[in-house]
């Protein structure tokens, strides 16, 4: 471990006070807060689908200033080109005529893609390389992106006209996608608290760059017990309608399910999750608070589904349930084994 990285108990802590200063800042918000979290720990992506005005840009700036990160902001519009995104190469005068590369906006640690399906197919595809391998190629040459990497997109469910819908293969890049829904009148009233007065919240910087990576590496050390892994991978093939293991509902209903990245997507969020309790082991009851943003954007649902009201949400608690009915848990497993801190921070810096 690097001597000016603080030990792995210390992170921890660190991010619950990094997740105080946006509750600062933000109200009525704590599960899109959470799992921005989780995915930035997990250094996977969000999109965020809700209508304007709930506050998806402050949880992206506001955790970028706790977090000590550069933030950038890209307002994707129909006439956006790819080099708004990555970048250009320029004319360099100086002693001799040359090119240099201007890097663009997605070269930061937290990028928000502002109404993501506005632009068009070509300026999306701009960023599938960027989300998938943390680099940028620009005429032949690779430019590595800063670490961490976090886009956080948002799109608006009800404007669909002059939208275009994302790829299959770019939603599945994306390890979470939340929905952010309208706060509640207690929350509200705390919001018009805060932001009808002279004071502004501000999240201020409580957490190193190094100490986040250091936790990102520590979420690969906490334990999946094989148990876990089985369930994750039960759950993912049964949302997919062509498996015999498919509940009837699921073959009824879906198109296509989650594949390899949704079982992916379960098991790192899970110990994500369970490193931030402070446990090195991740359970059942992580894998099950991760379910529905890690997987409700991995199954197209057919017209049947639409007209019947069915939502990917009911298919994917199904799936769960059946999953869940057919393994013999080991209830050391199922439930939350809490280890101290200090001998987990010691296993961790032994491994």
């Amino acid at each position: 471990m690097n001597e000016e990285e603080m030990p792995i108990a210390a992170c921890i802590d660190g991010m619950a006070k990094a997740r105080e200063e946006v509750a600062k800042v933000i109200v009525g918000q704590d599960e899109a807060i959470d799992l921005a979290l989780i995915a930035l720990l997990c250094e996977g992506h969000v999109l965020f689908e809700g209508l304007p005005g709930l506050g998806k840009t402050l949880i992206v700036r506001s955790l970028a200033a706790a977090l000590m990160l550069r933030f950038s902001r890209i307002q994707f519009t129909p006439d956006l080109m790819p080099s708004d995104v990555l970048g250009s190469t320029m004319i360099s005068e100086g002693s001799e005529l040359g090119l240099r590369f201007e890097p663009g906006p997605v070269f930061a640690n937290f990028v928000l893609a502002d109404e993501i399906n506005r632009a068009s197919p070509k300026t999306q595809s701009a960023l599938l390389q960027a989300m998938q391998e943390r680099v940028v190629t620009v005429r032949g040459r690779s430019y590595p992106l800063p670490r961490p990497f976090l886009v956080l997109a948002t799109q608006n469910p009800l404007e669909m006209e002059g939208t275009y819908p994302l790829p299959e293969a770019q939603v599945d890049r994306f390890l979470f996608k939340v929905i952010v829904g309208h706060p509640g009148r207690e929350d509200l009233v705390r919001i018009l608290e805060r932001t009808s007065g002279n004071a502004e919240a501000q999240a201020e910087p409580v957490m190193r760059e190094a100490d986040l990576l250091a936790l990102q590496k520590a979420v690969r050390e906490v334990v999946a017990a094989p148990v876990l892994l089985d369930a994750a991978a039960r759950i993912a093939i049964g949302t997919q309608p062509d498996r015999p293991e498919s509940c009837e509902r699921v073959r009824k209903y879906a198109r296509y399910g989650a594949g390899p990245r949704g079982a992916q997507a379960l098991v790192l969020a899970a110990k994500a999750r369970a490193l931030l309790d402070g446990r090195l082991n991740a359970t059942l009851a992580d894998i099950e608070s991760v379910l529905m943003p890690a997987l409700r954007h991995r199954i197209a649902l057919n017209f049947e589904a639409q007209g019947e009201g069915v939502s990917a949400e009911d298919l994917i608690a199904e799936s769960a349930a059946r999953a869940k009915a057919e393994l013999d848990f080991d209830p050391a497993i199922a439930e939350s084994v809490r280890e101290p801190l200090p001998r987990a921070e010691r296993e961790l810096e032994r491994r």
